[in-house]
């Protein structure tokens, strides 16, 4: 394979023909040269004649002035042939080893920047997905927390809802008894002094005293000795249900601490039972004796 340097001009083989053809060229000028000032060098031929005339003779015609011809030209200066200069081929150029190297090193450069750059891009990318999942499940437990607490709001208030409506419901069934109740009073007919509650008066049993003196005796607790057997009597009104609403102290055993006793029992004691036939007895006025 040819090391030649293609920019370089083509090597020159022979200089003869070019020699000679440089030399015809100038014979040929030169001649060409020579004939243009040769064919001017003759002088024009002049032409005389007489004119006999007779008659009075005219002036004869002023001689015509034949131009004087131009100066033959010069011939041009000729030039030698200027030599033909052969460049002198140049060695092939060597490459250098330096460049070389310092080539590979920018590729190599170039090839890492580009790894990293796609290392970035990729880890920028792993980073950004991180992000998104970790925002789709901050958004998931927030919904998930907010729904919770709907549930929990929406199980409160249904909660209040069902224990309004069992407040309204034993509300107006207490509205109902009260009615009921206070259409008895209204029905009653007893005297003015009466203050039962039930339509018409009647006795009690004759064991229903009895009954409520043992409902009453196991509550009563002395402080203090009593002297004697005094007797206390008690007037104890009661509601339809039995339940004691008043007590009145109507004789006194004598004895403060008897009495008091007697009183905090009855507190104690809180609701009597119904009678035999399953009526309350309001007002009842019992007496009590320590040693009975």
């Amino acid at each position: 394979m040819s090391k030649r340097d293609p920019f370089m001009p083509p090597r020159v083989q022979r200089t003869g023909p070019a020699l000679g053809l440089a030399v015809l060229a100038h014979l040929l000028l030169i001649a060409a040269l020579a004939f243009g000032v040769n064919w001017r060098d003759t002088e024009p031929t002049s032409i005389a004649a007489e004119l006999w005339s007779a008659v009075p003779q005219a002036a004869a015609p002023r001689a015509v002035e034949v131009p004087t011809p131009p100066p033959a030209p010069q011939p041009a200066e000729v030039r030698k042939p200027e030599p033909v200069v052969v460049p002198k081929p140049q060695a092939p150029a060597v490459p250098d080893p330096q460049i070389a190297i310092e080539k590979a090193k920018r590729e190599e450069a170039k090839r890492r920047q580009a790894e990293e750059d796609e290392k970035a891009r990729q880890e920028k990318l792993a980073d950004e997905k991180r992000e998104k999942e970790e925002l789709a499940k901050k958004k998931a437990a927030a919904d998930k927390l907010a729904k919770e607490k709907a549930d929990a709001e929406k199980a409160d208030k249904l909660a209040k809802e069902k224990a309004d409506k069992a407040e309204a419901t034993r509300q107006a069934a207490l509205r109902e008894a009260n009615l009921k109740r206070m259409q008895g009073l209204a029905d009653a007919t007893g005297g003015p002094t009466d203050s039962g509650t039930a339509l018409q008066s009647s006795a009690p049993s004759a064991g229903y005293a009895g009954r409520i003196v043992a409902r009453i005796r196991p509550n009563i607790v002395l402080t203090d000795p009593v002297n004697g057997n005094p007797r206390a009597v008690v007037e104890i009104k009661l509601a339809p249900d039995g339940t004691i609403i008043d007590k009145t102290l109507r004789e006194s055993s004598g004895s403060k601490t008897w009495d008091e006793a007697v009183l905090r029992a009855i507190d104690r004691t809180g609701i009597l039972p119904r009678d035999v036939d399953g009526r309350v007895r309001t007002p009842i006025v019992i007496g009590f004796r320590p040693n009975d």
